[in-house]
């Protein structure tokens, strides 16, 4: 019988180019790029270049995963009827897609067939967004996406490497291709130490904290949570979104004060910052409007007229990486919060609208993948060794090789619904952990807020899932109100962060049953209930329930909602 990836090579190429655009596919093993020659004697606007065209026989039934181009945006259900798993589909909120009569996915492709697992995906990100177009009828376009860039006569473009795999093994088939990119993009996970753990002042202050709140977790975490490395002071600390160096009323002394008495208490300072974003009356905008990302109209683009326009302090205008002042600025922000701050650890949010669509570059030859790696690439010179830059809201694959950690789920919310989401996120990219990037499954909140509330259930969801995760560990609530269970459950999953121990295996993306190996010897043993009605789980004997190291037995009820965590020595 021919196999996927033998009629794959058979599907046609791109008959919609002019005859002058030549195609020459590659192969080197599994992978395969494709060179574009532009035989003619002018230039050639291209849009989308289709590399692969037509069916591979699969069931438009066959269940899938799918990469988005940006952090909210995955997708599972089948090929012909496709479902988001989180809030903010590419086609839908951001707008990146039209999507008509067909459904994108980006950069990777996993499809479940009766004899394992078909993998398609892009092991490189330079220069080019990778597409994968599902029909309803299991037609597959394999697609670049150009952006209207022009082709010089007598000059050639390489596609982007597109790794194309199959077997019975998903965990395998994904570790290749984690590989494959570092091959193809290098990676920063080897220059970080310990996996980061800290405070995070945003889950429970959000854009209202304040010096005060930042001095008594110090205090708090100093009296309760050791082990807590980084105090990372969230969005609401800046004047104005653009002017990072520029504090708000509300840290009096100025942030770089404050960096100081967080060094002083014996832990790091950490410091929120959307470097690509400004608001209007940010000083940045008003100097230099030239810096930014213009519309058709020449003017600076408003992002909400070609995507999600942002959370707050809008209009949101884009810094344009491609410009070489932007870049000196970016490295020289970087440098001054390292060098005069002493803040080494950074977490950039809004990172996607560095790779916007729909606007006019300063260097009209790029696209909005190496717009936003050359601004990326002025952050990193700026903050220098012994950096560690985490991206979040970002767009995915162009991060590859410029980020040391990456979040890979929505923001926590402590409603059941929210928990079950960002742990679905998490797991399917687990396999990015400590090989792409430290993995962020964002921060452990276990107390209720006037606005959010959550069930004894579901915190107990919130919890198994961070076990599963494997990654980084950062605490959102206010220290001083957990209780002596809760913060017990936080030092748990700290010795688990200390320990580099790793994200759970699920031999089924249904994510019901996760085993995690510890480092140390034994397994813990992740159980999720993802339904609303109770479902009893059966185990092997010897078990311990990992909070409190009470024994359980061979069987175990949870609760529509829960999670539990059962430990095996």
């Amino acid at each position: 019988m021919t196999s996927l990836l033998s009629r794959l090579r058979q599907l046609a190429d791109d008959h919609h180019l002019p005859p002058s655009l030549l195609q020459t596919r590659q192969w080197e093993g599994p992978l395969c790029r494709v060179r574009l020659d532009n035989t003619g004697s002018s230039e050639a606007r291209v849009g989308h270049w289709t590399l692969f065209d037509g069916k591979l026989g699969l069931s438009p039934a066959s269940a899938i995963y799918g990469e988005g181009f940006q952090m909210l945006a995955q997708t599972m259900g089948s090929w012909q009827a496709p479902q988001p798993v989180g809030r903010c589909p590419d086609a839908g909120v951001y707008r990146i897609t039209d999507d008509q009569g067909y459904h994108t996915v980006h950069n990777l492709l996993l499809v479940e067939h009766d004899k394992g697992w078909l993998l398609l995906a892009f092991a490189s990100c330079q220069r080019f967004g990778g597409e994968f177009r599902l029909y309803p009828d299991g037609r597959l376009q394999i697609l670049m996406n150009c952006e209207g860039r022009a082709l010089p006569a007598g000059q050639f473009w390489q596609s982007e490497a597109l790794l194309c795999l199959e077997g019975k093994d998903r965990e395998a088939l994904l570790a290749e291709l984690a590989q494959r990119i570092e091959a193809e993009h290098g990676s920063l996970i080897g220059q970080v130490g310990e996996r980061p753990s800290g405070w995070c002042s945003w889950y429970h202050y959000y854009a209202d904290v304040s010096a005060a709140d930042i001095r008594e977790n110090l205090q708090v975490r100093a009296e309760r949570f050791p082990a807590l490395r980084y105090v990372q002071i969230d969005d609401g600390y800046q004047a104005k979104m653009g002017d990072w160096l520029t504090s708000s009323a509300k840290f009096e002394q100025g942030v770089a004060s404050l960096a100081t008495e967080i060094k002083d208490a014996g832990c790091e300072p950490a410091l929120w910052v959307a470097p690509f974003i400004a608001e209007p009356g940010s000083q940045v905008f008003q100097d230099h409007p030239d810096w930014f990302v213009k519309g058709d109209d020449g003017l600076p683009l408003p992002s909400e007229r070609v995507t999600y326009g942002g959370w707050r302090c809008t209009p949101w205008y884009v810094l344009d990486g491609t410009h070489p002042e932007v870049q000196a600025h970016l490295e020289q922000v970087f440098r001054t919060l390292r060098e005069q701050w002493g803040i080494h650890y950074f977490k950039l949010d809004a990172n996607f609208w560095g790779a916007i669509h729909g606007g006019r570059f300063h260097d009209s030859s790029a696209t909005r993948v190496e717009a936003y790696r050359r601004g990326m690439a002025a952050i990193l010179r700026g903050a220098g060794e012994g950096a560690f830059l985490l991206g979040c809201n970002a767009p995915i694959w162009p991060s590859l090789g410029l980020v040391h950690g990456m979040r890979v789920s929505d923001d926590v919310e402590r409603h059941g619904h929210r928990y079950r989401q960002i742990a679905r996120e998490a797991f399917c990219r687990a396999w990015q952990n400590d090989k792409l990037w430290a993995l962020d499954p964002d921060c452990i909140c276990l107390r209720d807020l006037p606005s959010q509330q959550a069930s004894p259930a579901e915190y107990r969801f919130h919890l198994a899932a961070l076990v599963a995760s494997g990654g980084m560990m950062l605490a959102g609530d206010r220290l001083q109100d957990l209780d002596e269970e809760q913060a017990a459950q936080l030092r748990k999953l700290l010795e688990l962060c200390a320990a580099r121990a790793p994200c759970a295996r699920f031999e089924s993306m249904d994510f019901a049953c996760g085993e995690v190996s510890l480092p140390e010897g034994g397994t813990l043993l992740c159980l999720f209930n993802w339904e609303a009605q109770p479902q009893e789980f059966l185990l092997s004997a010897g078990g311990e329930d990992f909070w409190d190291e009470g024994a359980v037995g061979t069987a175990l009820t949870l609760q529509g909602g829960e999670g539990r965590v059962i430990r095996y020595r």
